[in-house]
């Protein structure tokens, strides 16, 4: 059971223990024997649809065990984090189509759109595997770069593009979230290879996102581009509830590219980042906080109008991450309120104090939308976990 009273949450002891308790919902389950992990669970852990996985959610459950290997010293997570690799490179990986598998049903490919955000997370799994120590892994971290150079990069742009067809179709649509993944995942293989050649990747995209795109739209980074990279401000205008491309600024992403801006400054120390890094975090969290129910909506449009008022575990978990961070580098106390407010509200909202872990989504006022906590492609924990363990590094 998780504990049970509000402890500080800025402290190694209180997010350590969290983590804990976020894996016990999974440990004794998140393994299936027939290969990978489950991944769709309702609030009292039991699994639903077990044959349906994702490869997001696939790679995500990797980088959740390494790291718990790397910064917990659970000696089974190392097995965990390898069962999974297995399965990435056996199943999900289809030598006959040179590509990896989106979605599988019982093993067998539904999808095989290839997704440069797929890609990323699988850079990111190996990356996480060498840096835990676990295996080498420094040439599959160069072969899935070189696929995603060869596959998806923009050279004009200096940019990743989104998808290609299951018959090899670029997709004309461009967006700044599989981007925002790829600089994760680039800053990632530095920190486990040392290869420099990842690191200048990371700074390009966040400088061409960050910078340059968010130039378009008053300094925010917007979601969607045309194949040119010019602000597309009506895809999915009417969509503003979708999963993965949602209409309209999204609070989470602005503080999600804040955290990893600051990550950038602590390898290479330019303000420019750490500025750039507070703008986005103030912006959002000054237009997104609720201040009647509490917590971090969705999405706000152009004009700063809410446009999706649900709350996202994800958002409020990518947002105290970054607020420790900014903290942690400025030493503004208003970063360090910030923190401990989001955590606040989420340790009374958000984290499920009868089975563990974290709900997935609330409505504006926090009531409970379905009883799926994870779901393929959706949710395993890997925000709170990476959360925690962001803010962890330098306590």
């Amino acid at each position: 059971m998780p504990i049970s009273s509000f402890e500080n949450p800025y402290s190694k002891a209180f997010l350590e223990q969290h983590c804990k308790d976020i894996y016990r919902f999974y440990d004794s389950r998140v393994v299936d024997q027939e290969g990978g992990y489950f991944q769709n669970y309702l609030d009292n852990g039991e699994v639903f649809n077990p044959q349906f996985k994702h490869l997001v959610s696939s790679a995500r459950i990797i980088v959740n065990y390494a790291r718990g290997y790397s910064l917990l010293s659970e000696k089974q997570y190392a097995e965990f984090a390898i069962h999974g690799l297995t399965f990435l490179e056996k199943v999900h990986w289809r030598e006959d189509k040179q590509g990896y598998a989106w979605t599988l049903q019982g093993n067998e490919p539904l999808d095989m759109t290839q997704q440069n955000y797929g890609y990323a997370f699988v850079l990111l799994a190996y990356a996480a595997i060498h840096k835990a120590k676990i295996k080498d892994t420094k040439e599959d971290i160069k072969r899935v770069f070189d696929l995603m150079e060869a596959r998806f990069w923009q050279p004009d742009f200096e940019l990743y593009a989104d998808e290609i067809s299951a018959d090899g179709v670029l997709s004309p649509y461009r967006g700044q979230n599989a981007n925002m993944h790829a600089c994760e995942a680039m800053i990632s293989a530095f920190e486990a290879t040392g290869d420099t050649v990842y690191f200048s990747k990371a700074k390009c995209i966040a400088e061409n996102i960050t910078a340059r795109q968010a130039d378009q739209t008053r300094g925010l980074v917007w979601e969607h581009y045309t194949p040119t990279f010019q602000t597309d401000w009506d895809y999915n205008r009417d969509d503003p509830k979708n999963l993965y491309r949602p209409w309209g600024f999204q609070p989470g992403h602005q503080t999600e590219w804040a955290k990893l801006l600051v990550s950038l400054y602590r390898i290479e120390p330019n303000t420019t980042w750490l500025t750039r890094a507070q703008f986005l975090f103030d912006s959002a969290y000054k237009v997104a906080w609720d201040n009647e129910y509490g917590g971090l909506i969705y999405g706000f449009d152009d004009e700063g109008n809410w446009c999706d008022d649900d709350k996202y575990f994800w958002v409020q978990a990518e947002s105290f991450a970054a607020a420790a961070l900014l903290y942690q580098e400025t030493k503004e106390a208003q970063y360090l309120d910030a923190y401990k407010k989001l955590w606040a509200y989420s340790w009374e909202h958000f984290v499920d104090h009868q089975y563990g872990a974290w709900f997935r989504l609330l409505s504006r006022n926090n009531a409970k939308v379905s009883d799926e906590k994870s779901s393929a492609g959706a949710k395993c924990d890997y925000h709170t976990l990476g959360a925690c363990f962001d803010v962890l590094m330098k306590l």
